[in-house]
């Protein structure tokens, strides 16, 4: 028997399963580096916006955007994630919530910028291109749109455990409880994040650190 047949492969109900212990991937001390950096691109950039935050989580990176941003309007298509970040003290910043499903997702408004937060590596390479026409949809003329999402560091990541027809890759992760989920999870080079932004964007920096990167595009700009 496939040893797969036994792994859960739905992502919304890893997620769902996995939100408890969530925020520990960004304990790794050899990461913390990284992360710092990260969090001061990301409130330089979006300081002053009113920010469409999507693929949310429990709240990580919204805790760390929410108190520079006009506002930060949150959204994740799990509710069990969504309750954890619900939660947490934002003080006086203008943070809302909402389950949604970002493919079916119509915003009543446009946002000065759009951040994304390791959703890039969940994308079907087949699906890639109609997720980023949606995500900058979301955005006013000359508005951001930024992603962040891993580099693979071997021995800091979880090793890729299958490669499908598509080239998609896949990781075996286990979770406390015992389960073992079949993670949808690819790695995204500089030279692939550029062509697959090419024509969509009139803007595009990219930062590469040695376990994150950060590509911050404008649209819109003729």
């Amino acid at each position: 028997m496939d040893k797969t047949t036994s792994m859960n492969t739905d992502l919304v109900s890893y997620y769902r399963d996995r939100a408890k212990e969530y925020e520990s991937i960004y304990e790794k001390p050899e990461r913390q580096a990284d992360l710092s950096e990260a969090t001061n691109i990301l409130q330089t950039i979006f300081r002053g916006e009113n920010v469409l935050e999507i693929a949310c989580g429990t709240g990580y990176w919204t805790e760390r955007l929410a108190p520079v941003t006009t506002s930060i309007f949150a959204t994740d298509i799990n509710e069990t994630v969504i309750e954890i970040a619900s939660k947490k003290d934002y003080h006086d910043a203008v943070v809302r919530f909402a389950v949604d499903d970002l493919f079916r997702y119509k915003p009543m408004k446009k946002y000065d910028g759009v951040f994304g937060g390791f959703i890039w590596s969940h994308i079907p390479l087949q699906e890639l291109d109609e997720f980023l026409q949606k995500v900058i949809s979301f955005v006013e003329p000359g508005g951001l749109v930024v992603f962040m999402d891993n580099n693979y560091v071997d021995g800091s990541n979880t090793a890729i455990f299958k490669t499908d027809q598509f080239g998609n890759t896949y990781q075996n992760r286990k979770l406390k409880d015992g389960s073992e989920h079949l993670v949808l999870k690819n790695f995204a080079t500089e030279e692939f994040v550029r062509k697959a932004l090419n024509g969509l964007v009139s803007e595009l920096n990219f930062c590469n650190m040695e376990y994150y990167w950060i590509v911050i595009c404008r649209v819109g700009i003729e």
